[in-house]
């Protein structure tokens, strides 16, 4: 029998392994990275909103309790003690399942390109795989759950969704990145001009970082870029979270820029990434240009990198590149209130039978994707594969209500509707003496 081939060692990763061996299916990793959870290593420096009891799965922590490992119960880890304290002993128990430096490339049916449908769905898929070194393999399995996520996909700096005009040069010369600072990263940064661009949560990190630096060295000059023109939800829902330290990062934020920390540009869309010397100039489509600045911060998002899906059918929203069956409920141009339902097989099928897309890809270009949201969808995915289609369709989770009203397609004025059903909207914070020119 083929393994059900999962692409990415991340937390969906290796929670579908975990659900996989559980119901008798033999899993086979793949995992670009040199070890496991890669991309979450990265930004290993972050500390995650979400407390240790939502970062675990319960049918991993079935699979790693008689190694003698105990769940952690309590705080909000970094990335790297989240990894530490429970991704690396997943992979560890998951053994040889796991493979390292195995680039997925490609995944198709046996012998038919997209095209054809004569036998189509009786064919196994073959994954593609790029080795270290630069051998190629060929992999056939029995179905596909690409948990590949999105890191490695960062949206640009560019309002049209295309980089700036210089903006990979500017990145070439080390003066823009899509990295939130560390606290190192921050204190070198001291004394100097930082622009920080985004509305979501590593935006607000950022600044919340950046800010306690400008508070210990008053030179240090914050801007905080915003493309909409209002300042709408960029600051969160507050207390009205359900998820308390993701509430208060926003309001961390809103201090930082109410305190003067941080100059707040509003209706900025970058044209272009002009070099000065050693910094950079953001340059506005409107024609107003920032002061030149010493680093640039991009941190606008993601998208999903579909290139190696191009040979399998997909349901995918024209706008978030997100299933279809999802995409209405996680569209930020829509979705007005609370949270998100949870998603299941049946929102995550596509035309091409066997194949899923689950995790921080599933939706597409839209943000706020949680782990508990990840673990929900691999165990009805991975259910739906051994064939219980009751616990397929069963919903076992109740995700935490976000306290913010108005979705982020309200891009230029204030929304209208005061008969939400959450927290008022943070009202609109003035500009600190320093202004964009």
């Amino acid at each position: 029998m083929h393994p059900v081939v999962v692409i990415g060692a991340g937390p969906q990763g290796l929670a579908a392994a975990a659900h996989l061996l559980e119901r008798g299916l033999e899993p086979l990793v793949l995992e670009s990275g040199a070890g496991p959870a890669a991309a979450v290593a990265e930004w290993g420096h972050v500390r995650l909103f979400s407390p240790w009891p939502e970062l675990t799965d319960a049918v991993s922590r079935r699979l790693l309790e008689p190694t003698g490992w105990a769940a952690p119960e309590e705080g909000y880890p970094t990335g790297a003690q989240w990894i530490e304290d429970y991704l690396a002993p997943l992979a560890a128990a998951l053994g040889d399942r796991v493979r390292y430096r195995a680039r997925v490339i490609g995944v198709g049916r046996n012998g038919r390109d997209r095209s054809v449908d004569d036998g189509r769905a009786e064919q196994p898929f073959v994954v593609h795989v790029l080795r270290e070194g630069g051998g190629e393999e060929r992999i056939t399995a029995r179905a596909v759950l690409d948990a590949s996520g999105t890191w490695h996909a960062p949206n640009p700096a560019g309002a049209d969704g295309l980089p700036a005009l210089g903006e990979r040069v500017a990145a070439e010369a080390g003066v823009l990145d899509n990295r939130i600072p560390s606290v190192a990263d921050a204190a070198a940064l001291a004394g100097k001009h930082v622009v920080v661009i985004g509305n979501g949560h590593s935006a607000a990190t950022a600044i919340t970082e950046l800010a306690r630096i400008a508070k210990r060295e008053p030179a240090t000059q914050i801007t905080w870029v915003l493309r909409r023109g209002v300042v709408g939800n960029t600051f969160g829902g507050g207390s009205a979270d359900e998820l308390p330290e993701r509430g208060a990062l926003g309001q961390h934020a809103k201090r930082a820029v109410q305190d003067d920390l941080v100059d707040l540009v509003t209706g900025f869309r970058t044209e272009a990434v002009t070099l000065d010397g050693n910094q950079a100039i953001l340059v506005a489509k409107d024609g107003r240009r920032l002061d030149p600045a010493d680093r640039i911060v991009v941190l606008t998002g993601f998208r999903p990198d579909l290139s190696f899906l191009s040979e399998v059918r997909l349901d995918l929203d024209m706008r978030l590149q997100a299933p279809s069956r999802i995409a209405g409920e996680v569209d930020p141009n829509v979705h007005s209130c609370g949270s998100v339902r949870a998603t299941g097989a049946a929102d995550l099928a596509h035309p091409e039978p066997g194949l899923f897309i689950v995790g921080a890809k599933s939706y597409g270009r839209a943000p706020t994707f949680l782990a508990l949201t990840g673990y929900e969808q691999v165990r009805s995915v991975v259910a739906e594969l051994a064939g219980d289609r009751e616990a397929a369709r069963r919903v076992e989770l109740e995700l935490p209500n976000t306290g913010v009203c108005g979705g982020s397609g309200v891009f230029d004025e204030e929304a209208n509707d005061t008969g939400s059903c959450c927290a008022p909207a943070p009202r609109l914070v003035q500009l600190g003496a320093r202004t964009a020119g």
